[in-house]
Order: structure tokens, then sequence, then C-alpha cells
């Protein structure tokens, strides 16, 4: 789930174990629906980022992430990534970096959009009108079988993800290389996010129930609260905390970023998992 930059709406994918082609979007002032979007050719949506008016998503069924013109109501971009399970996303902020994590093909895809120059054909010589244009290239980097969840460092240095297996890989975005690989010793690992200020990393398991809080610089653990099986993490940076969706617990933790505790603990019911802050007046 994800909101748009006037926390006016609501977009919701709908991945169906890659087979379904919706993202549903909904009407946060007058809480009700406006329509849906029809993905297809490209299946089982499931990341979202909106990113300066666009809507991009990964499609795992189909091996790709695509891009919704939320004003001509089309899709107008997509890529395979020739991954399996193309999950989660990460849009930088000029649209031109796109990171994701593919689960079965345990890689991590950072897609660039570059200049290009034109390729000599078998002539040895350029046509006259060849130019060079912008293009979007793929990097792959093996991090892993399961490696699902991730997040980005603030100051865009750093790509950490997370194996089921417990292992935390930090990823170099700038030589595109792994740094660390480091064993968590909890099984689990599903959802990671970095604090508003890029110092500490908080981890969460969906089979313990454990959450971590890892010093970014130094790289190691410094905290471990027993908060739930955690499923998501949503980022709310004004208040400097986090929610922490616990699916199969039913509830929703708020965990305060400062005393580094839980606050709070909202029953939800209904396994709840994915997130998003809006600031809606009504």
């Amino acid at each position: 789930m994800i909101t748009s930059a006037d926390g006016k709406t609501a977009y919701v994918s709908n991945t169906g174990f890659g087979v379904l082609h919706e993202i549903n979007v909904i009407d946060l002032v007058n809480l009700q629906p406006l329509k849906n979007i029809d993905t297809r050719p490209l299946y089982g949506p499931h990341g979202l980022s909106f990113t300066s008016g666009q809507l991009w998503f990964t499609a795992q069924g189909s091996k790709a992430v695509g891009r919704y013109n939320t004003v001509t109501d089309s899709i107008e971009w997509s890529m395979g990534t020739g991954q399996n399970t193309t999950h989660l996303l990460h849009v930088t902020d000029d649209q031109q970096r796109i990171y994701t994590t593919n689960v079965e093909s345990g890689a991590v895809s950072i897609i660039e959009h570059q200049l290009v120059q034109p390729t000599v054909p078998p002539t040895g010589k350029l046509p006259p009108n060849a130019k060079p244009r912008m293009d979007w290239l793929q990097t792959l980097v093996a991090v892993g079988q399961g490696a699902e969840g991730f997040d980005v460092s603030p100051d865009g240095k750093e790509l950490w993800t997370i194996r089921p297996d417990g292992h935390i890989v930090i990823v170099d975005l700038t030589g595109k290389k792994i740094t660390a690989d480091l064993d968590a010793g909890v099984l689990g690992l599903h959802r990671l996010a970095f604090t508003p200020d890029g110092k500490h990393a908080i981890i969460v398991s969906v089979r313990t129930g454990d959450l971590l809080v890892y010093d970014v610089e130094r790289r190691q653990e410094v905290k471990r609260r027993q908060i739930g099986k955690g499923a998501g993490i949503m980022v709310d940076a004004k208040e400097n905390r986090m929610f922490i969706s616990c699916t199969p617990d039913n509830y929703v933790v708020v965990f305060d970023l400062k005393k580094m505790e839980v606050v709070r603990k909202l029953e939800i019911g209904g396994r709840p998992d994915g997130m998003a802050v809006a600031e809606v007046e009504r």
C-alpha cells in the first residue's frame, strides 16, 4: 500500500501469488473506492512507490517493474528483470534509480537510467543519424535466495536486505557489491527499515516475533525486543516512530524510535499487513 504525495489517494496492490492484475485506488478524503487499475500484461503487482506523481510497481508474476501515469490513466513504461519473484521496490526521488529484491532468484536489481552511446554495427561505421540515447540498464547483485525485505540508507550509499535464514546482507550502491554479510541468529527475518537519521536499522522476524535494532556504523545489534510476528514496517519520520504490522498476531505495534520501545499496540484484527501514512483534512 502507498499513498499519493497529497495524502488524498491510496493505492493497494493485489498480487495473488503473481497471477492477479489489479491495483485498487481509494479516496482517503471520503473513504471510498475510486477505481481499479488493470495492470495487464503485467501480472502480480506487489511493491509500490509513489514518486513525483508517478506510481511505480513490481510485477512479480511477470518478472518486471512498471510505471503508471496517474494523469493519463495508463501504464506508460515497463522493464523486465529476468528474475523470479521481483517483489519489493525503492525508487529514488529523481527517478533515475530503481532497486528491487528478486526473492526466488536471490538477487537485488539496481536499475539505472543512463546515457548510452550507440553501438558500432558490423560495418564498422555508425549511421549518420546515430546519437546517444537514454536507456535503463540493470546490474544484479547476488544476495542469496529468499532475500526480500530491504531499505536504502537515507544517504543513498547502502542497501541492506535480509533473508529468512537470519542473514543481513549489505550492498555498497556505488560499487554495486556486497560489503558485509551478517548472521543475526534469528530465523524468519522479513522486513527492514532505517531510522530517519540513518543511525539504526530496525529488523523484524515474522517467525519468532523478535525486533532487532542494529547500529548502522558499527554493524552490530544493540537491542532486541519481543514485539510479535512482524510482517511489515512503516516509518513515520515526522513523529520519529514506526508502525509494525504483526500479521499472524492480528495487531499493529507503535515503536518509538527515541525510546526504542513499543509504546502502543493497536488491535486491528484481520491480519494487517501493508501500511501507509497520510495527513488528510476532512
